[in-house]
């Protein structure tokens, strides 16, 4: 993958005496000692991450950690101290203001929390009023306003006011702002912060739905941690000015950095977090039309397994328990019972990307789950052990 934005040891200091905050800084003093002693503010302190093309990277923390600080300095609302920000090679900290209204206009769109409509101007004049700015032509901006409303689903709204729009349908008049300047960089800044919770799990759905098909690079801010678990392809995790780990939601609960990631994820819901996908196994199997019941005995056997599943050629015939193929026929032996007369034709499957939390009954059922790609395919196993292994408390208090 491409990487669109990089950060490199970026540095911001709040005050008239920067560079004696940083020294201190780098000497090993707290925050709190440097603003004792100097009155400066540490911001920001040693940031750096990546963010690949068509990402989204979530930027998490409580109030006063640094975020909105850090998504300020990515498109130069706010000058670092010290430091890069790199996109596609351009550095926002050190270029000229005519290269940073370049980047801004041509790459970079934000969606802050607080909608900041027009009260006194139609929809459409909110959703155009980025392409407005830009100087592009009435008739342009009314056509990619139109169309940016349209995968928000307010083209209806068009010329209605924002006081006849519901908080969530405001936000996304935000959102359609944001989009209809085609960026290639979109900040979202708390967008749904202030969001009563249905309707904001609804955006949320909404914007993983509009990137699957616009795949915008889009740097998302936010205090929520199960928001940030539930969007991010990555995720950053800030405290005091610094970010504390980077990974995938998975790789943050499963291995959280220190006691403060780990006392943050401590009640989140693994089934949430993990998908069907981090519990599979190679798939072992028998073939319909080759092998019997006493074949299938000794792979399970083999491989300590309880179930298998049976193919025929590439595709699920069925599964076979261990109990059922052990005791078939007993008279011939079961070398010699076909697998079609003790296989089952009913059992689970599920997408790699089912979240674990959507298993609970098909594990229940005792039956390893069949994973499944996009033909059919059988391309994993999941033995029901799995998914209660990863979901139990042991398997929490061993990834600390």
């Amino acid at each position: 993958m491409t990487v669109k934005l990089k950060v490199k040891d970026v540095f911001k200091v709040f005050g008239d005496r920067p560079e004696e905050a940083l020294q201190l800084l780098r000497s090993g003093e707290s925050k709190e000692a440097i603003f004792q002693a100097t009155g400066q503010t540490i911001g920001v302190q040693g940031a750096g991450f990546e963010v690949e093309e068509g990402q989204i990277f979530v930027v998490m923390g409580l109030s006063g950690s640094g975020k909105s600080t850090l998504v300020r300095m990515l498109n130069g609302l706010i000058r670092p101290t010290s430091g890069q920000i790199l996109i596609d090679g351009d550095d926002v900290a050190s270029c000229s203001t005519g290269k940073l209204r370049d980047i801004r206009r041509q790459k970079i769109a934000m969606v802050f929390q607080h909608f900041a409509l027009f009260p006194h101007r139609t929809i459409l004049e909110n959703a155009a009023y980025g392409l407005k700015i830009k100087g592009v032509p009435a008739e342009e901006r009314r056509a990619k306003a139109l169309k940016a409303l349209e995968q928000v689903g307010l083209s209806a709204w068009a010329d209605s006011m924002p006081a006849d729009l519901s908080g969530g349908m405001q936000q996304r008049v935000g959102l359609a702002r944001g989009l209809a300047t085609d960026p290639q960089i979109l900040l979202m800044d708390e967008p749904f912060g202030a969001l009563d919770p249905l309707i904001r799990r609804e955006m949320q759905d909404e914007l993983l739905a509009l990137q699957a098909t616009l795949k915008k690079t889009i740097i998302f801010i936010t205090h929520d941690l199960n928001e940030a678990l539930l969007l991010g392809d990555k995720i950053a995790i800030m405290k005091d000015g610094e970010i504390v780990q980077v990974g995938t939601a998975q790789d943050i609960v499963s291995h959280p950095a220190n006691d403060y990631v780990a006392a943050f994820v401590a009640d989140i819901d693994r089934g949430r977090v993990f998908t069907a996908e981090t519990v599979a196994s190679e798939p072992q199997v028998v073939q319909l039309n080759s092998d019997t019941a006493f074949d299938a005995v000794k792979t399970m056997e083999d491989q300590n397994l309880n179930a298998v599943y049976v193919m025929d050629g590439e595709e699920i015939a069925g599964v076979v328990t261990y109990q059922t193929a052990a005791t078939a026929d007993r008279d011939s032996g079961p070398a010699d019972v076909h697998l079609s007369d003790v296989m089952l034709t009913e059992f689970p499957t599920a997408d790699a990307d089912t979240q674990l939390a959507d298993l609970y009954g098909a594990a229940s059922g005792g039956l390893p789950i069949a994973i499944t790609d996009a033909d059919n395919k059988l391309v994993g196993v999941i033995e029901p052990e799995a998914v209660f292994a990863q979901l139990s408390s042991e398997t929490q208090e061993a990834a600390r």
